[in-house]
Protein backbone atom coordinates (compact mmCIF):
# COMPACT_ATOMS: atom_id res chain seq x y z
CA UNK A 1 0.00 0.00 0.00
CA UNK A 2 1.23 3.50 -0.79
CA UNK A 3 0.83 6.69 1.17
CA UNK A 4 -1.97 7.98 -1.06
CA UNK A 5 -4.25 5.04 -0.23
CA UNK A 6 -6.87 5.11 2.46
CA UNK A 7 -6.22 2.74 5.31
CA UNK A 8 -8.02 -0.54 5.47
CA UNK A 9 -10.34 -1.79 8.13
CA UNK A 10 -9.39 -4.44 10.64
CA UNK A 11 -9.56 -8.19 10.35
CA UNK A 12 -11.04 -10.65 12.86
CA UNK A 13 -10.78 -14.42 13.17
CA UNK A 14 -12.13 -17.06 15.51
CA UNK A 15 -11.92 -20.84 15.78
CA UNK A 16 -13.80 -23.35 17.94
CA UNK A 17 -12.20 -26.80 17.90
CA UNK A 18 -14.11 -29.97 18.56
CA UNK A 19 -10.98 -31.30 20.28
CA UNK A 20 -9.41 -30.19 23.53
CA UNK A 21 -5.73 -29.37 23.36
CA UNK A 22 -5.83 -28.31 19.69
CA UNK A 23 -3.22 -25.99 18.22
CA UNK A 24 -5.74 -23.18 17.80
CA UNK A 25 -3.09 -20.48 18.30
CA UNK A 26 -1.28 -21.65 15.19
CA UNK A 27 -4.56 -21.69 13.24
CA UNK A 28 -5.19 -18.10 14.28
CA UNK A 29 -1.61 -17.20 13.34
CA UNK A 30 -1.98 -18.49 9.77
CA UNK A 31 -5.43 -16.93 9.43
CA UNK A 32 -4.10 -13.53 10.51
CA UNK A 33 -1.39 -13.81 7.85
CA UNK A 34 -4.18 -14.22 5.29
CA UNK A 35 -5.95 -11.17 6.75
CA UNK A 36 -2.79 -9.05 7.11
CA UNK A 37 -3.88 -6.76 4.25
CA UNK A 38 -6.72 -5.49 6.48
CA UNK A 39 -4.40 -4.03 9.10
CA UNK A 40 -0.67 -3.67 9.61
CA UNK A 41 -0.36 -1.56 12.76
CA UNK A 42 -0.98 -4.17 15.45
CA UNK A 43 -2.24 -7.68 15.97
CA UNK A 44 -3.05 -10.17 18.67
CA UNK A 45 -4.29 -13.66 19.55
CA UNK A 46 -6.23 -14.93 22.57
CA UNK A 47 -6.48 -18.65 23.37
CA UNK A 48 -8.93 -20.46 25.66
CA UNK A 49 -7.76 -23.69 27.25
CA UNK A 50 -10.36 -25.36 29.48
CA UNK A 51 -11.81 -21.99 30.47
CA UNK A 52 -8.50 -20.17 31.00
CA UNK A 53 -7.86 -17.35 28.52
CA UNK A 54 -4.32 -16.23 27.71
CA UNK A 55 -3.38 -13.67 25.10
CA UNK A 56 -0.59 -11.75 23.41
CA UNK A 57 -0.89 -8.53 21.39
CA UNK A 58 1.49 -5.83 20.25
CA UNK A 59 2.32 -3.26 17.58
CA UNK A 60 3.61 -4.66 14.30
CA UNK A 61 2.92 -7.19 11.59
CA UNK A 62 1.93 -10.76 12.42
CA UNK A 63 5.46 -11.94 11.65
CA UNK A 64 6.88 -9.26 13.97
CA UNK A 65 4.59 -9.88 16.93
CA UNK A 66 4.54 -13.69 16.91
CA UNK A 67 7.34 -16.23 16.83
CA UNK A 68 7.57 -19.87 17.84
CA UNK A 69 8.26 -19.04 21.47
CA UNK A 70 5.31 -16.63 21.72
CA UNK A 71 2.92 -19.14 20.15
CA UNK A 72 4.14 -21.88 22.49
CA UNK A 73 3.44 -19.64 25.48
CA UNK A 74 -0.15 -19.19 24.29
CA UNK A 75 -0.36 -22.96 24.43
CA UNK A 76 -3.01 -25.35 23.20
CA UNK A 77 -6.76 -25.01 23.65
CA UNK A 78 -10.13 -25.45 22.04
CA UNK A 79 -10.81 -21.82 21.10
CA UNK A 80 -8.89 -18.82 19.82
CA UNK A 81 -9.65 -15.40 18.40
CA UNK A 82 -7.31 -13.06 16.54
CA UNK A 83 -7.20 -9.52 15.22
CA UNK A 84 -5.19 -7.34 12.85
CA UNK A 85 -5.71 -3.61 13.19
CA UNK A 86 -5.39 -0.22 11.67
CA UNK A 87 -5.98 2.82 13.86
CA UNK A 88 -8.70 5.09 12.47
CA UNK A 89 -9.78 8.62 13.23
CA UNK A 90 -8.13 9.99 16.37
CA UNK A 91 -7.24 6.60 17.80
CA UNK A 92 -3.67 6.27 18.95
CA UNK A 93 -1.20 3.81 17.49
CA UNK A 94 -0.14 2.01 20.65
CA UNK A 95 -0.05 -1.43 22.18
CA UNK A 96 -2.92 -0.54 24.52
CA UNK A 97 -5.25 -0.26 21.50
CA UNK A 98 -4.23 -3.63 20.05
CA UNK A 99 -6.83 -6.38 20.10
CA UNK A 100 -8.20 -8.82 21.15
CA UNK A 101 -9.14 -7.23 24.45
CA UNK A 102 -9.37 -9.57 27.43
CA UNK A 103 -11.85 -8.44 30.08
CA UNK A 104 -12.23 -9.97 33.53
CA UNK A 105 -15.60 -9.17 35.09
CA UNK A 106 -17.78 -10.42 37.90
CA UNK A 107 -19.35 -13.15 35.75
CA UNK A 108 -16.06 -14.44 34.33
CA UNK A 109 -13.59 -13.64 31.56
CA UNK A 110 -14.23 -12.54 28.01
CA UNK A 111 -12.04 -11.78 24.98
CA UNK A 112 -13.34 -9.60 22.14
CA UNK A 113 -12.16 -8.62 18.65
CA UNK A 114 -13.99 -5.99 16.60
CA UNK A 115 -13.83 -4.70 13.04
CA UNK A 116 -15.61 -1.39 12.50
CA UNK A 117 -16.46 1.85 14.23
CA UNK A 118 -19.41 2.97 16.36
CA UNK A 119 -21.23 6.20 15.58
CA UNK A 120 -22.35 6.58 19.20
CA UNK A 121 -19.05 5.58 20.80
CA UNK A 122 -18.44 8.97 22.42
CA UNK A 123 -21.98 9.10 23.78
CA UNK A 124 -21.68 5.60 25.26
CA UNK A 125 -18.21 6.31 26.63
CA UNK A 126 -19.45 9.48 28.34
CA UNK A 127 -22.38 7.62 29.90
CA UNK A 128 -20.20 4.74 31.06
CA UNK A 129 -17.60 7.05 32.57
CA UNK A 130 -20.30 8.95 34.45
CA UNK A 131 -21.34 5.58 35.89
CA UNK A 132 -17.80 4.92 37.06
CA UNK A 133 -16.24 3.03 34.14
CA UNK A 134 -12.52 3.54 33.60
CA UNK A 135 -11.19 3.24 30.05
CA UNK A 136 -7.64 2.23 29.22
CA UNK A 137 -7.79 2.57 25.43
CA UNK A 138 -9.35 4.77 22.77
CA UNK A 139 -10.81 1.99 20.62
CA UNK A 140 -14.48 1.14 20.29
CA UNK A 141 -13.90 -2.50 21.25
CA UNK A 142 -13.53 -1.44 24.88
CA UNK A 143 -16.83 0.44 24.71
CA UNK A 144 -18.55 -2.65 23.30
CA UNK A 145 -16.95 -4.86 25.96
CA UNK A 146 -18.37 -2.62 28.71
CA UNK A 147 -21.83 -2.76 27.14
CA UNK A 148 -21.70 -6.56 26.98
CA UNK A 149 -20.33 -7.09 30.50
CA UNK A 150 -22.89 -4.72 31.99
CA UNK A 151 -25.67 -6.50 30.14
CA UNK A 152 -24.26 -9.79 31.43
CA UNK A 153 -25.15 -8.76 35.00
CA UNK A 154 -28.83 -9.06 34.08
CA UNK A 155 -28.66 -11.79 31.43
CA UNK A 156 -28.43 -15.57 31.95
CA UNK A 157 -25.70 -16.15 29.34
CA UNK A 158 -22.98 -14.39 27.41
CA UNK A 159 -24.86 -14.79 24.13
CA UNK A 160 -27.97 -13.17 25.58
CA UNK A 161 -25.76 -10.35 26.91
CA UNK A 162 -24.45 -9.73 23.38
CA UNK A 163 -28.03 -9.77 22.15
CA UNK A 164 -29.07 -7.25 24.80
CA UNK A 165 -26.12 -4.95 24.04
CA UNK A 166 -26.55 -4.85 20.26
CA UNK A 167 -29.50 -2.41 20.17
CA UNK A 168 -27.40 0.04 22.21
CA UNK A 169 -24.38 0.11 19.90
CA UNK A 170 -24.78 2.00 16.63
CA UNK A 171 -22.59 1.97 13.57
CA UNK A 172 -20.46 -0.60 11.79
CA UNK A 173 -19.18 -3.69 13.52
CA UNK A 174 -18.37 -7.32 12.93
CA UNK A 175 -17.31 -8.81 16.24
CA UNK A 176 -16.20 -12.05 17.80
CA UNK A 177 -16.53 -12.74 21.53
CA UNK A 178 -14.85 -15.65 23.31
CA UNK A 179 -16.01 -16.74 26.74
CA UNK A 180 -14.56 -19.70 28.66
CA UNK A 181 -17.06 -22.05 26.99
CA UNK A 182 -18.42 -20.32 23.88
CA UNK A 183 -17.50 -18.49 20.71
CA UNK A 184 -19.97 -15.82 19.59
CA UNK A 185 -20.04 -13.76 16.39
CA UNK A 186 -22.30 -10.86 15.47
CA UNK A 187 -22.70 -8.40 12.62
CA UNK A 188 -24.34 -4.97 12.69
CA UNK A 189 -27.88 -4.65 11.26
CA UNK A 190 -26.71 -2.90 8.06
CA UNK A 191 -23.88 -5.33 7.37
CA UNK A 192 -21.21 -2.67 6.82
CA UNK A 193 -18.32 -5.08 7.36
CA UNK A 194 -18.02 -8.64 6.02
CA UNK A 195 -18.06 -11.69 8.29
CA UNK A 196 -18.31 -15.34 7.32
CA UNK A 197 -18.38 -18.90 8.68
CA UNK A 198 -16.18 -21.84 7.70
CA UNK A 199 -15.68 -25.44 8.81
CA UNK A 200 -12.77 -27.90 8.86
CA UNK A 201 -12.86 -31.40 10.33
CA UNK A 202 -15.66 -30.46 12.70
CA UNK A 203 -14.00 -27.20 13.76
CA UNK A 204 -15.97 -24.00 13.16
CA UNK A 205 -14.21 -20.85 12.02
CA UNK A 206 -15.27 -17.20 11.80
CA UNK A 207 -13.38 -14.64 9.71
CA UNK A 208 -13.64 -11.24 8.07
CA UNK A 209 -12.86 -12.83 4.70
CA UNK A 210 -13.04 -16.30 3.20
CA UNK A 211 -9.35 -16.18 2.21
CA UNK A 212 -8.57 -16.98 5.86
CA UNK A 213 -10.39 -20.30 5.47
CA UNK A 214 -8.44 -21.14 2.32
CA UNK A 215 -5.16 -20.65 4.19
CA UNK A 216 -6.27 -23.33 6.69
CA UNK A 217 -7.79 -25.77 4.23
CA UNK A 218 -11.27 -25.02 5.59
CA UNK A 219 -14.54 -24.90 3.67
CA UNK A 220 -16.61 -21.74 3.39
CA UNK A 221 -20.14 -22.28 4.75
CA UNK A 222 -21.90 -18.93 4.50
CA UNK A 223 -21.83 -15.26 5.41
CA UNK A 224 -23.05 -14.08 8.79
CA UNK A 225 -26.18 -12.07 8.02
CA UNK A 226 -26.64 -8.46 9.13
CA UNK A 227 -28.02 -8.35 12.65
CA UNK A 228 -27.36 -12.06 13.15
CA UNK A 229 -25.78 -13.51 16.28
CA UNK A 230 -24.35 -17.01 16.17
CA UNK A 231 -22.96 -19.05 19.06
CA UNK A 232 -20.65 -22.05 18.88
CA UNK A 233 -20.17 -24.44 21.78
CA UNK A 234 -19.56 -28.14 22.35
CA UNK A 235 -22.96 -28.92 20.84
CA UNK A 236 -22.26 -27.16 17.55
CA UNK A 237 -23.34 -23.91 15.88
CA UNK A 238 -26.55 -22.17 16.96
CA UNK A 239 -28.34 -19.07 15.68
CA UNK A 240 -29.06 -16.91 18.73
CA UNK A 241 -30.63 -14.08 16.75
CA UNK A 242 -31.69 -14.46 13.11
CA UNK A 243 -30.31 -12.02 10.58
CA UNK A 244 -32.19 -9.73 8.24
CA UNK A 245 -31.03 -11.22 4.94
CA UNK A 246 -28.73 -9.31 2.61
CA UNK A 247 -26.77 -6.26 3.80
CA UNK A 248 -28.25 -2.86 3.06
CA UNK A 249 -25.10 -0.91 3.87
CA UNK A 250 -22.12 -3.06 2.85
CA UNK A 251 -19.06 -0.86 2.27
CA UNK A 252 -18.57 -0.93 -1.51
CA UNK A 253 -14.84 -0.33 -1.02
CA UNK A 254 -14.53 -3.93 0.17
CA UNK A 255 -14.86 -4.90 -3.49
CA UNK A 256 -12.91 -1.94 -4.86
CA UNK A 257 -9.85 -2.18 -2.60
CA UNK A 258 -10.06 -3.59 0.94
CA UNK A 259 -10.73 -7.29 0.46
CA UNK A 260 -8.21 -9.75 -0.93
CA UNK A 261 -8.92 -10.71 -4.53
CA UNK A 262 -9.34 -14.42 -3.74
CA UNK A 263 -12.04 -13.73 -1.15
CA UNK A 264 -15.74 -14.20 -1.80
CA UNK A 265 -18.11 -11.70 -0.16
CA UNK A 266 -21.88 -12.20 -0.26
CA UNK A 267 -21.48 -14.72 -3.08
CA UNK A 268 -19.28 -12.61 -5.35
CA UNK A 269 -15.56 -13.20 -5.90
CA UNK A 270 -13.58 -9.99 -5.36
CA UNK A 271 -11.33 -10.59 -8.39
CA UNK A 272 -14.37 -10.87 -10.66
CA UNK A 273 -15.91 -7.74 -9.15
CA UNK A 274 -12.74 -5.75 -9.88
CA UNK A 275 -12.57 -7.03 -13.44
CA UNK A 276 -16.17 -5.92 -13.86
CA UNK A 277 -15.21 -2.52 -12.44
CA UNK A 278 -12.63 -2.25 -15.22
CA UNK A 279 -15.21 -3.15 -17.87
CA UNK A 280 -17.67 -0.59 -16.53
CA UNK A 281 -14.91 2.02 -16.37
CA UNK A 282 -14.20 1.47 -20.07
CA UNK A 283 -17.89 1.81 -20.91
CA UNK A 284 -18.05 5.11 -19.06
CA UNK A 285 -14.58 6.51 -19.77
CA UNK A 286 -12.98 5.12 -22.96
CA UNK A 287 -9.79 6.63 -24.38
CA UNK A 288 -7.51 5.83 -27.33
CA UNK A 289 -4.30 4.15 -26.22
CA UNK A 290 -1.84 1.35 -26.94
CA UNK A 291 -1.67 -0.56 -23.65
CA UNK A 292 -3.51 -0.87 -20.33
CA UNK A 293 -1.63 -1.32 -17.05
CA UNK A 294 -2.71 -1.54 -13.42
CA UNK A 295 -1.21 -0.18 -10.21
CA UNK A 296 -0.52 -3.12 -7.86
CA UNK A 297 -2.37 -4.80 -6.36
CA UNK A 298 -6.07 -4.00 -6.68
CA UNK A 299 -5.63 -1.96 -9.86
CA UNK A 300 -4.38 -5.01 -11.77
CA UNK A 301 -7.68 -6.92 -11.84
CA UNK A 302 -9.55 -3.83 -13.02
CA UNK A 303 -6.89 -3.16 -15.67
CA UNK A 304 -7.41 -6.67 -17.08
CA UNK A 305 -11.16 -6.00 -17.26
CA UNK A 306 -10.64 -2.60 -18.92
CA UNK A 307 -8.19 -4.01 -21.48
CA UNK A 308 -10.53 -6.87 -22.38
CA UNK A 309 -13.48 -4.52 -22.86
CA UNK A 310 -11.37 -2.06 -24.89
CA UNK A 311 -9.80 -4.82 -27.01
CA UNK A 312 -6.39 -3.51 -26.01
CA UNK A 313 -3.36 -5.44 -24.73
CA UNK A 314 -2.87 -5.63 -20.99
CA UNK A 315 0.73 -5.14 -19.93
CA UNK A 316 2.61 -5.50 -16.66
CA UNK A 317 3.48 -1.87 -16.12
CA UNK A 318 5.08 -2.06 -12.69
CA UNK A 319 7.21 -4.29 -10.55
CA UNK A 320 6.62 -4.14 -6.82
CA UNK A 321 9.24 -4.67 -4.15
CA UNK A 322 7.52 -7.24 -1.96
CA UNK A 323 10.20 -7.05 0.70
CA UNK A 324 9.41 -3.48 1.73
CA UNK A 325 6.75 -3.75 4.42
CA UNK A 326 4.04 -1.29 5.21
CA UNK A 327 5.92 -0.30 8.33
CA UNK A 328 8.77 0.99 6.13
CA UNK A 329 10.59 3.79 7.99
CA UNK A 330 10.66 7.26 6.42
CA UNK A 331 12.94 9.30 8.68
CA UNK A 332 13.10 12.49 6.62
CA UNK A 333 11.04 14.34 4.04
CA UNK A 334 13.62 13.47 1.38
CA UNK A 335 13.36 9.77 2.22
CA UNK A 336 9.58 9.96 2.05
CA UNK A 337 9.90 11.32 -1.47
CA UNK A 338 11.87 8.22 -2.40
CA UNK A 339 9.34 5.81 -0.93
CA UNK A 340 7.30 5.28 -4.09
CA UNK A 341 10.42 4.55 -6.12
CA UNK A 342 11.60 2.02 -3.54
CA UNK A 343 8.28 0.19 -3.44
CA UNK A 344 7.35 0.47 -7.13
CA UNK A 345 9.15 0.76 -10.44
CA UNK A 346 7.90 1.04 -14.01
CA UNK A 347 8.72 -1.68 -16.55
CA UNK A 348 10.05 0.35 -19.45
CA UNK A 349 9.54 -2.18 -22.31
CA UNK A 350 5.81 -2.26 -21.50
CA UNK A 351 5.27 1.51 -21.74
CA UNK A 352 8.12 2.99 -23.77
CA UNK A 353 6.88 4.86 -26.84
CA UNK A 354 3.25 3.99 -26.02
CA UNK A 355 0.04 5.71 -25.02
CA UNK A 356 -0.70 4.20 -21.63
CA UNK A 357 -3.94 3.79 -19.69
CA UNK A 358 -3.10 3.45 -15.99
CA UNK A 359 -5.82 1.92 -13.82
CA UNK A 360 -5.90 2.47 -10.06
CA UNK A 361 -8.55 1.85 -7.41
CA UNK A 362 -8.66 5.31 -5.84
CA UNK A 363 -7.17 8.78 -5.77
CA UNK A 364 -7.09 10.34 -2.31
CA UNK A 365 -4.52 13.12 -1.92
CA UNK A 366 -2.94 12.97 -5.37
CA UNK A 367 0.66 12.91 -4.15
CA UNK A 368 1.51 9.31 -4.96
CA UNK A 369 -0.48 9.24 -8.20
CA UNK A 370 1.53 12.18 -9.51
CA UNK A 371 4.80 10.38 -8.71
CA UNK A 372 3.61 7.23 -10.48
CA UNK A 373 2.58 9.21 -13.57
CA UNK A 374 6.03 10.80 -13.66
CA UNK A 375 7.58 7.36 -13.27
CA UNK A 376 5.77 6.18 -16.40
CA UNK A 377 6.86 9.24 -18.37
CA UNK A 378 10.45 8.72 -17.26
CA UNK A 379 10.14 5.13 -18.50
CA UNK A 380 9.21 6.41 -21.96
CA UNK A 381 5.39 6.58 -22.03
CA UNK A 382 4.25 9.16 -24.59
CA UNK A 383 0.84 9.63 -22.98
CA UNK A 384 -0.54 8.65 -19.57
CA UNK A 385 -4.32 8.43 -19.13
CA UNK A 386 -5.39 7.75 -15.54
CA UNK A 387 -8.62 5.88 -14.86
CA UNK A 388 -9.92 5.28 -11.32
CA UNK A 389 -12.33 2.45 -10.43
CA UNK A 390 -14.02 4.48 -7.69
CA UNK A 391 -15.69 7.90 -7.64
CA UNK A 392 -13.80 10.85 -6.08
CA UNK A 393 -13.64 10.88 -2.28
CA UNK A 394 -15.67 13.88 -1.13
CA UNK A 395 -16.89 13.10 2.39
CA UNK A 396 -15.62 11.50 5.61
CA UNK A 397 -16.36 7.92 6.61
CA UNK A 398 -17.83 7.31 10.07
CA UNK A 399 -17.77 3.52 9.90
CA UNK A 400 -14.14 2.51 10.35
CA UNK A 401 -12.46 3.52 7.09
CA UNK A 402 -9.71 6.06 7.55
CA UNK A 403 -10.83 8.54 4.87
CA UNK A 404 -8.85 11.74 5.38
CA UNK A 405 -10.34 15.11 6.37
CA UNK A 406 -11.93 17.08 3.55
CA UNK A 407 -9.10 19.61 3.39
CA UNK A 408 -6.71 16.77 2.50
CA UNK A 409 -8.98 15.13 -0.09
CA UNK A 410 -7.83 16.44 -3.43
CA UNK A 411 -11.30 16.12 -5.00
CA UNK A 412 -12.63 18.56 -2.39
CA UNK A 413 -10.12 21.19 -3.45
CA UNK A 414 -9.82 20.73 -7.20
CA UNK A 415 -11.95 19.93 -10.23
CA UNK A 416 -11.19 16.79 -12.25
CA UNK A 417 -9.38 18.95 -14.81
CA UNK A 418 -7.29 20.60 -12.10
CA UNK A 419 -6.44 17.23 -10.54
CA UNK A 420 -5.39 15.95 -13.97
CA UNK A 421 -2.98 18.87 -14.34
CA UNK A 422 -1.76 18.42 -10.77
CA UNK A 423 -0.81 14.76 -11.28
CA UNK A 424 0.65 15.42 -14.74
CA UNK A 425 -1.66 13.09 -16.66
CA UNK A 426 -3.00 13.56 -20.18
CA UNK A 427 -6.50 12.69 -19.00
CA UNK A 428 -8.22 11.61 -15.81
CA UNK A 429 -11.61 10.01 -15.22
CA UNK A 430 -13.42 8.19 -12.41
CA UNK A 431 -16.02 5.44 -12.29
CA UNK A 432 -19.42 6.91 -11.46
CA UNK A 433 -21.36 6.26 -8.27
CA UNK A 434 -23.91 4.24 -10.23
CA UNK A 435 -21.07 2.31 -11.83
CA UNK A 436 -19.35 1.42 -8.56
CA UNK A 437 -22.65 0.11 -7.18
CA UNK A 438 -22.86 -2.26 -10.16
CA UNK A 439 -19.48 -3.98 -9.73
CA UNK A 440 -21.01 -6.51 -7.34
CA UNK A 441 -24.71 -6.04 -8.04
CA UNK A 442 -25.31 -9.80 -8.18
CA UNK A 443 -24.79 -9.87 -4.39
CA UNK A 444 -28.26 -8.37 -4.05
CA UNK A 445 -26.83 -6.03 -1.41
CA UNK A 446 -27.33 -2.37 -0.81
CA UNK A 447 -24.03 -0.52 -0.57
CA UNK A 448 -22.72 2.33 1.53
CA UNK A 449 -21.25 4.99 -0.80
CA UNK A 450 -21.31 7.81 1.75
CA UNK A 451 -17.66 8.77 1.21
CA UNK A 452 -18.57 9.59 -2.40
CA UNK A 453 -22.04 11.11 -1.96
CA UNK A 454 -22.39 12.28 1.65
CA UNK A 455 -25.49 10.10 2.01
CA UNK A 456 -25.12 7.36 4.64
CA UNK A 457 -27.23 4.28 5.52
CA UNK A 458 -27.51 5.46 9.14
CA UNK A 459 -27.24 8.78 10.94
CA UNK A 460 -23.83 10.39 11.34
CA UNK A 461 -22.39 10.58 14.86
CA UNK A 462 -23.42 13.55 16.98
CA UNK A 463 -20.67 15.94 18.14
CA UNK A 464 -19.13 14.93 21.45
CA UNK A 465 -19.57 18.29 23.16
CA UNK A 466 -18.42 17.25 26.62
CA UNK A 467 -15.24 15.72 25.26
CA UNK A 468 -14.49 18.86 23.25
CA UNK A 469 -14.94 20.86 26.46
CA UNK A 470 -12.68 18.46 28.36
CA UNK A 471 -9.97 18.77 25.73
CA UNK A 472 -10.15 22.56 25.95
CA UNK A 473 -9.80 22.41 29.73
CA UNK A 474 -6.75 20.18 29.45
CA UNK A 475 -5.24 22.41 26.77
CA UNK A 476 -5.80 25.61 28.73
CA UNK A 477 -4.67 24.01 31.99
CA UNK A 478 -7.76 25.14 33.86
Amino acid sequence: MFSDKIKEECGVFGVYSASLGADVAMQAYFALFALQHRGQESCGIAVCDEGVITHHRDIGLVSDVFDVETLEKLGLGNMAIGHVRYAVGNQHKSRINAQPLVVRHIKGTMAIAVNGSLTNANELRDKLEMDGAIFHSTNDAEVISYMITRARLKQPSIQSAVQAAMPEIMGAYSLIVMSPQKLIAARDPKGFRPLCIGIRDGDYLIASESCAFDSLGATFLRDVEPGEIIMIDDKGLHVVQPGTGKPTGLCVFEFVYFARQDSTIEGVNVHKARRKAGRLLFEEQPVDADVVIGVPESGIDAAIGYAHAANLPYGMGFTKNRYVGRTFINPTARERERQVGIKLNAISPTVKGKRVIMIDDSLVRGTTTGKIVKMLRDAGATEVHVRITAPPFMYPCYFGTDVDSKENLIACRMSVEEICTHIGADSLAFLSVDGVKRIAESTGCGFCVGCFTGEYPIAKPAPAKRREFDRKIRKDGK
